[in-house]
């Protein structure tokens, strides 16, 4: 079994993950509000998705 010879550094090892980022969410405008909403998702603000109304939103 293959076996390291020596300890990786800290800086060498966190080079390999730098490209694990965060990234900025995708939102859409609602096209029955206006808001801005997630794709695929229903609107928080009027409750509308695709046309329909899925949820009741008491204001």
């Amino acid at each position: 079994m293959a076996v390291p010879k020596k300890k990786t550094s800290k800086a060498r090892s966190r080079k390999r993950r730098t490209h694990y980022k965060a990234s900025i969410e995708a939102t859409i405008k609602c096209p029955n509000c206006g808001e801005q909403m997630r794709p695929h998702f229903v609107c928080l603000h009027c409750g509308f998705y695709r046309g329909k109304k899925i949820i009741s939103i008491s204001e």
